[in-house]
């Protein structure tokens, strides 16, 4: 079903809402159900850790359930910090009948698309909760607590846990964030490095050169390099390792399959991705190679200080957009231009291509003599 379809079934929904806010309150400090709101990216979703942790600080006995993209269902099957999550899809009428079956909550928090009160209404939310900034307007109409956008540098975290309130959570340990079982990946039975080449913007690929040459950096120093890209991306690693020399992982695995890859894997490298956020999660060693994105927001968190992680990244003059899942900051200096002609594209990604080789394999052997 089309995206029109839900937004047709929607309006009803969004009616019986407001009857239900008229009608019934909430107590201010003691939520019973608590609904996450959300349709983010992997690397963004996963970094809505720090809100599940404070969130279950705050009210250790809520019920706590989150909108999720389907594919990445297989990640929260554990249920970390005792969140459940169930399939949202914009585009799919029937995600959104499953979700009016569990509707009743006593609080919805928006970590990121203020236009998701909508949903939070339908769904019965009392209270809704979202930060400031988002525009046009009309999405905070059903909103109730707005929490002013921050006025100086916040990670992605800690921006997200700031919807939760009080004190910032603890600092994040992978055992936490506890993996399903699943049937297990093709791997190497000794020690091995994974390799991920892709991500959701081409501008942030590292030139396939440079990763054959870090595998054979890795293989000199004890390792087994493992490619690892989605399905659509198949092409990066045949052109890293025209003659197959490694094993991939490519297209072959989920996000499970991988995160379990990822927990038995010495080293992680990649571009500032959602598998980048992946390895942070499960607690493998990771070398982010960053390009347009800016370690400071999605890379450099207090939440996430126990993992082992290096940021590689260099000062460009065109990081300059300051726009922030739609809102407006001085102190966000990120981009998120796609191939094309400038002002509003880019020729040429010369942020990833300053990352040299040898800068990466000082960041790989710097993590494993922290081992």
């Amino acid at each position: 079903m089309s995206r029109s379809t839900s937004r047709l079934l929607l309006w009803p929904m969004v009616l019986a809402g407001c009857v239900t806010r008229l009608f019934r309150r909430c107590p201010a400090d003691s939520p019973r159900r608590i609904l996450i709101a959300h349709h983010l990216l992997l690397g963004d979703t996963l970094m809505l850790a720090a809100l599940f942790a404070r969130l279950r600080e705050n009210h250790p006995d809520a019920e706590i359930l989150l909108t999720c993209p389907p594919a990445f269902l297989p990640l929260f099957a554990a249920r970390p910090w005792g969140v459940s999550a169930f399939a949202y899809d914009p585009r799919d009428s029937r995600s959104l009948i499953a979700w009016w079956r569990r509707r009743g909550f006593d609080l919805a928090v928006l970590p990121a698309d203020a236009r998701l009160s909508w949903l939070a209404l339908a769904l019965g939310a009392r209270r809704i909760r979202a930060l400031s900034g988002d525009r046009p307007g009309w999405k905070y109409w059903p909103v109730t607590e707005q929490v002013p956008f921050p006025r100086q540098l916040t990670a992605l975290p800690e921006l997200f846990a700031l919807l939760a309130g009080g004190k910032p959570p603890a600092a994040y340990q992978p055992e936490q964030w506890p993996l399903a079982p699943t049937a297990p990946a093709a791997l190497p039975a000794a020690s091995y490095a994974i390799l991920h080449l892709g991500a959701s913007n081409p501008l942030r690929n590292w030139p396939a050169e440079r990763w054959h040459a870090l595998a054979e950096a890795l293989e000199a120093r004890g390792m087994t390099p493992v490619w690892s890209a989605g399905a659509r991306e198949t092409a990066l690693v045949e052109a890293a390792d025209p003659h197959q020399r490694w094993p991939s992982l490519a297209g072959k695995v989920d996000l499970l399959q991988l995160a379990h890859a990822l927990r038995g894997a010495r080293l992680l490298i990649c571009p500032d991705t959602g598998v980048m956020h992946l390895g942070r999660i499960v607690g493998t060693p990771t070398a982010g190679i960053f390009g347009q994105g800016a370690v400071e927001l999605f890379g450099s968190s207090p939440f996430f200080t126990h993992t082992p992680f290096t940021a590689l990244s260099v000062d460009i003059a065109c990081r300059n957009q300051r726009t922030l899942f739609k809102r407006e900051a001085d102190w966000v200096r990120r981009c998120a231009r796609r191939p094309g002609l400038p002002p509003s594209g880019c020729a040429q990604a010369l942020c990833i291509e300053a990352i040299s080789i040898e800068a990466v394999i000082a960041a790989c052997d710097a993590l494993l003599a922290r081992q």
